[in-house]
């Protein structure tokens, strides 16, 4: 495979650069609340679930 010029390499670029389909503002704000909304709902899951194995290993302890 010839390796291209470099004026060659920026017209392959800006070419390869306009084929992008960028998302609108409203698909990059629904996309953030997303993401910030299931960040929350596993950091409360996980943060549940690691307070019932702590009381639960401490309740095991202590009948011991």
């Amino acid at each position: 495979m010839a390796r291209p010029t470099p004026i060659q390499f920026i017209h392959q670029t800006r070419a390869e650069i306009a084929k992008v389909v960028w998302p609108s503002r409203r698909e990059v704000v629904l996309t953030t609340i997303m993401i910030l909304l299931m960040t929350v709902l596993l950091a409360s899951f996980f943060s549940l679930t690691d307070l019932l194995i702590r009381f639960g290993l401490y309740d095991l302890l202590l009948q011991r």
